[in-house]
């Protein structure tokens, strides 16, 4: 028979949750924000939604506590996200089906219903000695993790002052990740002048303009990206992912744009950031670019001797702090004054692929991680 957590987890995967900014037809986070709700209500916690955008909620639940009174405990965090991103290309038919070699399938397994999963059920193993801990374990399950990250930005603005560190659920197998890069992504625009194709000297063509402009402004910001280093983040760099531009072959085009990603280390955000870099270098190579709809997402850095990193690794020896090139809910935790690391069992080599799976075990493990923390916490 599985395992409850391996039921659980059916039943997550099985919750439609796609962020609608990643699909056309996602239906956002309100399925998946009433189903842990139930669950942790069922635990004694006490449960509010908070929405952040039209139907989209963020799920909040406080620690039960032993007494009447206001509870004073300090208090920590375990918050995954309740989003995933798009089911396009996936069978849904196998979802939540496990595999003879013991993998549970869908969107989601991996990134991030598994580490959700693990931490729900950890909570509901700890229920009984939960409201006399010492410190008080909430759970956070944030929506719009996967596209602008309003739920961790909306729950830091109004929450922060009340938790001392957060776990961010993410497939780290199960190592610490308390460093990250952050992310600039923007457009830039180069505009033109239409004509006829049969007199391109009457026009400016936005194409050939912004094709120009990209090589120089490549050159340009590599070399300064590239001495923007961290010990174990390598350096900060540029992707130039897409050009879009023209209506068709027989007109000029008058307008032209590139999408460009920046994966930033700390010591560039904290200089000035990437946008500010981005500005500078196209004003003094006055390239004829337009930055359009910058979104900017900070690095983290949490240092290894964090009193509750060090509480982590005491539980679970095994569990090393590491880093990665990308960014999570937790960096804007951090950025709005909640020390965060994140956390959780699978692998992120899954996340968002067309097979995504979680191995059972690698669940059950993350279960015993959590649980063990947890269960630390009274000592």
């Amino acid at each position: 028979m599985p395992s409850n957590v391996v039921k659980l987890l059916q039943k997550l995967i099985r919750i439609p949750s796609v962020n609608p900014d990643c699909s056309p037809d996602g239906e956002g986070e309100a399925a998946m924000a009433n189903f842990v709700q139930d669950y942790l209500k069922d635990i004694n916690f006490t449960v509010t939604q908070e929405e952040v955008l039209p139907n989209r909620p963020n799920v909040i639940g406080r620690c039960p506590s032993a007494t009447s009174a206001k509870d004073s405990r300090p208090r920590i965090l375990l918050c995954p996200h309740l989003d995933t991103v798009s089911v396009a290309g996936m069978d849904m038919d196998t979802f939540g089906t496990i595999t003879d070699d013991g993998r549970i399938l869908g969107r989601g397994a991996s990134d991030t219903k598994g580490p959700m999963a693990a931490m729900l059920q950890a909570l509901a193993n700890c229920a009984d000695i939960l409201p006399s801990l010492p410190v008080a374990v909430d759970f956070v399950g944030f929506m719009g993790e996967e596209a602008s990250q309003h739920g961790s930005k909306h729950f830091g603005e109004k929450h922060a002052a009340q938790y001392q560190f957060g776990l961010a659920g993410e497939p780290t197998s199960l190592d610490i990740v308390n460093v990250t890069k952050g992310s600039l992504w923007a457009t830039l625009k180069a505009t033109g002048k239409a004509a006829h194709a049969s007199q391109p000297e009457a026009g400016d063509n936005a194409i050939l303009k912004i094709a120009r402009a990209l090589d120089k402004f490549d050159q340009a910001i590599t070399s300064q990206l590239a001495s923007y280093t961290h010990p174990t983040l390598s350096h900060s760099t540029l992707n130039i992912g897409t050009i879009t531009g023209g209506k068709q072959a027989n007109i000029v085009p008058d307008s032209a744009s590139a999408q460009i990603d920046i994966r930033t280390t700390p010591a560039l955000y904290h200089d000035a950031g990437a946008l500010a870099l981005v500005e500078k270098v196209i004003n003094e190579q006055q390239l004829p670019l337009q930055v359009i709809n910058p979104h900017e997402n900070p690095p983290m850095e949490v240092a290894n001797d964090n009193p509750w990193i060090q509480r982590m690794q005491a539980a679970n020896p095994a569990s090393k702090a590491v880093s990665a090139p990308w960014f999570s809910d937790a960096a804007h935790l951090n950025a709005a004054g909640i020390p965060s690391i994140c956390i959780g069992p699978g692998s992120i080599n899954q996340a968002h692929t067309k097979d995504e799976f979680i191995h059972i075990s690698d669940l059950e493990a993350g279960v015993d991680y959590f649980e063990n923390f947890i269960r630390s916490l009274a000592n």
